[in-house]
């Protein structure tokens, strides 16, 4: 069997999809060549420059425009901004030679048959024998595009359909042709999970495959609400977080993709799909086609369902009343079932409520819900051969917290089947197959391992996993628990490894965090390997716990504060020299204390979307678990002449504590994990990881390294600081920022306590610090800041409005 490898591949089509996907493959560290066709006019600016359409300008400005516009893009396409080095363009008459060396060439042109038929034809003489080749299509027969192709052409195709924006949706659908080499399909589908950390879907060569299939009913039918007098405003309130859904619910996020998109891909379903009955499910509402018509179209127009304003009072988002097409203030919505389904704790808890109710709210989330579950059971096996695959779709592709099957057992499938029966809704088989089993679920749960409901088998079958997922509830459900309190616990991963969970709310770190920290360390010191420390949570760590730290300031319990602090100093240092390795392995936000935690580490195994920084100041506060001093050590520990590298002569660290001091003085969050690296709270050695599911497998794989290598605990060693002519200089950027009005004055109070922690105080320069002198100061620092007025009120505003306090 070939072994099939990716070094460098080419992307056709430089729009939106086709530069973020190769975007996507540069954060991935793969070469890519950007393609796009030349243009056929010249614009206004063209013409007034004299230049030709041979002009190499004009050329290559519709994939120069595209790359641009990639590098441009808000959320980021590029984890830095150098990756997009990594792309050579060209254009579809010039430069085809430059996909001789290309292992996989993606096409992502306009979504025509005819036009994507006539490319392959073109590219193909240009393509080595082992090139895979694949189409980013959202919905046209992978089949199709190339049954004009030769055998050995076919057998390399298939359809690849990632999600937009590529680098933050997980979803990647893989759709095999009916001659693709299964190998091919094997290989792509592991790339595509490993080497891109996409969550891996397997769809059959059906109108808009499986994510857009039953996402774009599901859209059509809650539009048909808009035409029985429901507005805008309201249906997105009844479908957003409340149902489990994301918070741009329905109609921002068809602003969002873009109406014309949205109509594209309706239409796709209704050109070809043969049962009258399912093709009128897909006719575009008139007015969604008024819309498009008069460019409402969203975002990408400035106006669809939402359009934002200006005010005197500054800015106003109105809705549309699809029925004038007019745009009027939003109203009020005041459903009693929606209020008591916010209340209600936990997902299940609050879709049981929203369907219970007896309001115009609660009918139409039963009837789009109902109606939604029964078109995604009817069509299995046309679409998908098992639930797994839908309901993976639709968290990865659409941000759906539970998928349509996981959605039914949530709401109960005996008791919602029989409302449906009452109201004469026909049952699919898989449903009613399920219920004359007598099972009363699709989902299982035993032992640590998921079950699902085969339709083939009439069974339940396991949920197939990578054997390097670790997935933190199968291992507690597998009694793999050392011990656990309240915030945190100690879990066996195997290979004498030890994992360390945070699970308290938002992962905040408290004195039951600390003390896990302290007992899991003493307890790998005696009987591990060595020590991981993650989570399956939405973030790694939001930093250390506000309300307490509030609570404790308003109490005036100065020396319980202290106390809080030295504990948290002290239960990283364990962590920093315990003679076994410890691994973090952040994800998501990882802020303030849960920074620090990956700082006193001894390696870091990040995942790609890591977004860390000590962030203290928007809370009036400075980093006091040690982020300060670890700041020092690693900014300085190539450049110091007690560092790695020993320089001749007197080495000039300035610029060094200078970055220190921007990155906490500004509250820096890197965007990525490679930003993190690139950043300076990431070493060159400590790694990075696509596929978060994966984290806690490489993160284990660093630790086994670091044993079987002879791991040695670092050896405690002072730094050489700045010290007051440090401090003076600092002191100066700090009083220019405030004159300028970059900054008020209060963040000025805070970055001089910064500044005065990272040039060692009132010292001479190059004066030798140890460690717990610079813990001290930050303690120092922290507790002052904790007893003034305008820090008190930037940590109340943070835990009322989630967001900093400018005082």
């Amino acid at each position: 069997m070939r072994v099939y490898k990716i070094n460098k591949v080419g992307v056709i089509g430089s729009g939106i999809m086709g530069s973020g996907i190769a975007a996507l493959l540069t954060n991935a560290g793969i070469p890519v060549v950007l393609l796009d066709i030349v243009p056929f006019n010249l614009t206004p600016e063209e013409e007034k420059k004299g230049l030709t359409l041979e002009s190499p300008e004009v050329r290559y400005r519709i994939v120069k425009g595209g790359l641009e516009a990639a590098k441009k893009a808000s959320p980021a396409a590029f984890a830095v901004p150098e990756n997009a080095d990594l792309i050579t363009i060209g254009n579809l008459e010039d430069d085809l030679h430059l996909l001789k060396d290309c292992d996989w060439v993606i096409e992502v042109v306009v979504e025509n048959l005819e036009i994507k038929k006539n490319l392959f034809t073109k590219i193909a003489p240009y393509l080595k024998p082992t090139a895979i080749i694949s189409t980013n299509t959202s919905g046209i027969s992978v089949n199709k595009m190339v049954e004009h192709m030769p055998k050995e052409f076919r057998e390399r195709f298939l359809g690849t359909h990632f999600f937009n924006p590529p680098r933050y949706m997980k979803l990647l659908e893989i759709i095999p042709g009916n001659e693709t080499k299964p190998e091919i399909v094997d290989f792509m589908a592991k790339f595509g999970e490993r080497v891109l950390g996409k969550g891996i879907v397997f769809a059959k060569d059906t109108p808009n495959f499986i994510g857009n299939r039953i996402g774009v009913y599901g859209i059509l039918q809650i539009m048909k609400a808009l035409e029985e007098g429901y507005t805008v405003e309201a249906i997105d309130a009844l479908t957003g977080p409340v149902m489990g859904r994301p918070k741009s619910a329905t109609f921002r996020t068809a602003d969002l993709v873009g109406l014309d998109t949205l109509v594209h891909v309706a239409k796709n379903v209704y050109d070809n799909v043969t049962d009258p009955a399912e093709k009128e499910l897909f006719r575009v509402p008139e007015f969604l086609e008024k819309m498009v018509a008069n460019k409402l179209l969203g975002d990408k127009t400035g106006q669809g369902f939402y359009k934002k304003v200006k005010t005197e009072e500054g800015k106003e988002i109105l809705s549309l009343d699809v029925k004038t097409l007019q745009y009027k203030p939003q109203e009020k919505v005041n459903y009693p079932s929606l209020e008591a389904a916010k209340a209600a704790e936990g997902l299940k808890a609050k879709l049981q409520t929203l369907i219970s109710g007896k309001d115009e709210g609660a009918a139409l989330v039963w009837r789009i819900m109902k109606k939604t579950l029964l078109y995604a059971a009817s069509k299995i096996p046309e679409i998908a051969d098992d639930i797994v695959n839908i309901d993976r779709a639709m968290r990865w592709g659409f941000n759906w917290q539970l998928g349509p099957f996981e959605t039914w057992d949530a709401i109960g499938v005996e008791k919602t089947v029989a409302r449906m029966r009452e109201e004469g809704e026909v049952i699919p088989p898989i449903v009613e197959k399920l219920l004359a089993k007598g099972y009363k679920s699709f989902y299982k749960y035993e032992k640590g391992v998921t079950y699902y409901f085969d339709l083939a088998t009439e069974d339940y079958k396991p949920v197939e996993l990578p054997k390097e997922f670790y997935v933190i509830k199968d291992l507690k459900a597998q009694n793999k628990v050392i011990f656990e309190n309240q915030g945190a616990s100690l879990i066996d991963i195997g290979d004498d490894v030890a994992l360390l969970e945070f699970h308290s709310k938002s992962n905040a770190i408290g004195d039951d965090i600390l003390s896990m920290i302290r007992r899991a360390t003493e307890e790998v010191s005696r009987n591990w390997r060595g020590l991981v420390i993650g989570n399956d949570g939405k973030n790694f760590s939001v930093g250390a716990n506000l309300a307490l730290i509030l609570m404790t300031i308003e109490d005036e319990d100065w020396d319980e504060l202290d106390y809080m602090v030295k504990t948290f100093q002290d239960s990283l240092l364990t962590l920093k020299y315990c003679d076994k390795p410890v691994v973090a392995a952040p994800f998501g936000m990882t802020v303030g204390g849960g920074c620090e935690v990956c700082l006193a580490s001894d390696g870091i195994q990040a995942a790609a979307e890591t977004y860390m920084g000590l962030v203290e100041v928007g809370v009036g506060l400075v980093p006091a678990g040690g982020g300060l001093k670890e700041l020092v050590y690693r900014m300085t520990e190539y450049a110091s002449d007690t560092g790695g590298w020993r320089v001749a002569g007197a080495v000039d660290y300035k610029p060094f504590i200078f970055r220190a001091f921007e990155l906490a003085a500004t509250a820096r969050v890197s965007t990525s994990g490679q930003e993190a690296k690139k950043l300076g709270f990431l070493r060159p050695c400590d790694g990075v990881t696509m596929n978060r599911d994966y984290l806690i497998h490489d993160a284990k794989e660093r630790v086994l390294y670091m044993s079987k290598m002879g791991y040695r605990p670092p050896v405690p060693k002072p730094v050489k600081v700045l010290g007051t002519s440090g401090y003076a200089a600092l002191a100066s950027v700090i009083h220019n920022m405030k004159e300028g009005n970059f900054i008020t004055e209060y963040d000025a109070h805070i970055a001089k306590k910064i500044a005065y922690v990272l040039t060692g105080g009132n010292v001479h320069p190059g004066t030798y610090v140890t460690e717990q002198y610079l813990l001290d100061l930050e303690r120092e620092a922290f507790l002052s800041l904790a007893g003034e007025r305008k820090t008190q009120e930037r940590i109340r505003h943070m835990l009322l409005k989630n967001k900093p306090l400018r005082n």
